[in-house]
């Protein structure tokens, strides 16, 4: 089996099923409220191209991570670059969200770009960044998804 590092090792992507139709996932991504439930606060998000916005780390109150709307294609699609401002050299990274119906549910594929493996810090990153996703974010949104779909 190849893993998704060993097709573009410069790049974190990770493909979910939720048994939840499409327009619940969507709302999960683009509904401040419904984003802080499993990834960050953020202050002056909108699901609009152009839209300048910060995700608060909630571990930490100071630290902020950077972000613009790059591209929305409504119940499909959100683009958005992506600057953790703690880092001594922040990188800009993009992460890539789609939307596809899959059977009676939701496939959710998400990408995130950018990362310069020759870096051993960005590869630190993008390594730590994709347990991340993984193990925490795409857990706290099934979770979301859930209780959503049953209000």
């Amino acid at each position: 089996m190849t893993s998704d590092a060993e097709l573009d090792p410069a790049a974190i992507e990770i493909g979910s099923f939720f048994p939840q139709p499409p327009a619940v996932v969507w709302r999960a991504l683009t509904e401040p409220g419904l984003l802080e439930l499993w990834l960050m606060r953020s202050i002056g998000f909108s699901a609009t191209v152009g839209t300048h916005f910060i995700l608060v780390v909630p571990s930490q109150s100071s630290a902020e991570i950077a972000c613009e709307v790059l591209a929305v294609r409504a119940g499909e699609q959100l683009t958005f670059s992506w600057v953790d401002l703690r880092a001594e050299r922040p990188a800009r990274w993009v992460l890539d969200w789609t939307i596809r119906e899959q059977g009676r549910g939701t496939r959710l594929l998400l990408m995130q770009t950018g990362f310069d493996i020759e870096n051993k810090r960005e590869k630190m990153a993008r390594n730590a960044l994709e347990r991340g996703w993984r193990r925490t974010a795409m857990g706290r949104l099934a979770d979301v998804l859930e209780t959503e779909a049953s209000e």
